[in-house]
């Protein structure tokens, strides 16, 4: 089943840390995603709460591409998802900014929300980050989870399992921020 024309619609796949959903508007614009929300059902309930007019759908051309990539860096950390269009024309001018910004940060690599904000050109605003990308409509492609606390400390992540998915995600880019102990070798 097919998008309606000019209308939203959804799917639910499956990844290695759970179900996600890609939202998008015809003819392949993404205007949103999401992380695992603890099983496909409960993925596709947060979707209708956020997007009430979009339909479960069968993906398409590029969404096709889109849920490929974000299955792949989920599993291995090798999914490119810098060519997947984003329709930000909701999104706070602010925050569009960030989504930018933190759209260019490679798998592997972090940036600290201060960082962000300087290269926003507003080093004070560090905290205005942390808050855009606490309401990122576009996990995992605008990688929130690639931005840090000062010191490289984790910082919050508002997805389901909070600092453990955060983590979780950055080690399958080969970014580990605990050592692990005698019990998780």
């Amino acid at each position: 089943m097919a998008a309606p024309r000019d209308g939203l619609a959804f799917c639910v796949f499956p990844t290695a840390i759970g179900h996600c959903a890609l939202v998008w508007r015809s003819p392949a614009h993404v205007v949103g995603s999401t992380l695992p929300h603890g099983s496909a059902d409960g993925t596709r309930d947060a979707v209708r709460r956020w997007y009430p007019a979009a339909h479960e759908s069968s993906p398409e051309g590029v969404v096709v591409d889109a849920v490929s990539a974000v299955t792949a860096l989920l599993g291995s950390g090798a999914g490119d998802l810098s060519g997947i269009d984003l329709d930000m024309s909701e999104v706070p001018d602010f925050d569009r900014r960030v989504y930018e910004v933190v759209r260019t940060i490679p798998a592997g690599a972090t940036l600290t929300y201060g960082d962000v904000a300087a290269r926003l050109g507003s080093p004070g605003a560090a905290q205005a980050v942390g808050q855009a990308l606490g309401r990122n409509p576009f996990p995992p492609i605008v990688p929130c989870h690639r931005v840090l606390a000062a010191g490289r400390q984790v910082g919050g992540f508002s997805a389901r399992g909070g600092r453990r998915t955060k983590l979780r995600m950055l080690d399958a880019e080969g970014v580990h921020l605990e050592h692990p102990t005698l019990f998780d070798v």
